[in-house]
């Protein structure tokens, strides 16, 4: 299960980046002329997948996000592009919808991206958005970690609320059904006996109950 769970990891690291890698190239071919209508057609993709696997789109969601916020920066100026603070909001969006290790490691290349793509003239003070990803990522996990451990809690608090009301609907129930109808047939101690062993019965389970919770 183990090995299972870190190659789903490495799949969706090298996925993410090998999208990345290719909005960079983005801009040296003539599909740059059409991103409106590809972008159009990502967020098409994206519906027509929720719609019919809602259970099973954040890693399509991840990379979508990841090819329109990367081809609109890599599109208006890469580093010096007026949208590069999408990739902050991107990088916080994935660390919600995949595992810690992702973003990380889409971060880290993308600082070897940036580094590469950009202009050999570009001097220190216009890299520093750059570096500046290396520290955001990780408060982005940090959130995304506190993030899974709410809903974690949530699920937790909802499924203790079922078992709950499973007991008293199934259990407590029955045993009251059994009183109810040693009352409406009294005719000496033989019923009272079991109505005591009922209301003793469901006292015990009551107790086993609460100190399970």
């Amino acid at each position: 299960m183990s090995d299972q769970s870190n190659i789903k990891k490495i799949i969706h690291s090298l996925f993410l980046v090998f999208s990345a890698f290719l909005t960079f190239l983005w801009p040296k071919t003539s599909l740059i002329n059409y991103d409106i209508e590809i972008g159009a057609l990502l967020f098409l993709i994206l519906y027509l997948a929720k719609k019919f696997i809602p259970q099973k789109t954040n890693f399509l969601e991840s990379i979508i996000f990841t090819l329109i916020v990367l081809i609109v920066i890599n599109s208006t100026g890469g580093i010096n592009s007026p949208f590069f603070f999408l990739i902050y909001f991107l990088l916080f969006s994935l660390s919600l919808l995949l595992e810690p290790i992702t973003p990380l490691t889409l971060s880290l290349s993308l600082i070897i991206f940036f580094l590469i793509f950009s202009s050999p003239t570009e001097d220190f003070k216009h890299l520093l958005p750059i570096f500046s990803l290396a520290f955001l990522t990780p408060f982005a996990l940090y959130l995304g970690k506190e993030y899974l451990l709410v809903q974690k809690t949530k699920k937790i608090l909802v499924q203790n609320k079922e078992d709950t009301f499973l007991f008293l609907s199934l259990i407590i129930k029955n045993h009251l059904k059994n009183i109810k109808n040693a009352i409406e047939n009294f005719t000496g101690d033989h019923q009272l006996e079991k109505i005591k062993k009922h209301a003793l019965q469901m006292e015990s389970l009551i107790e086993k109950f609460e100190k399970s919770q």
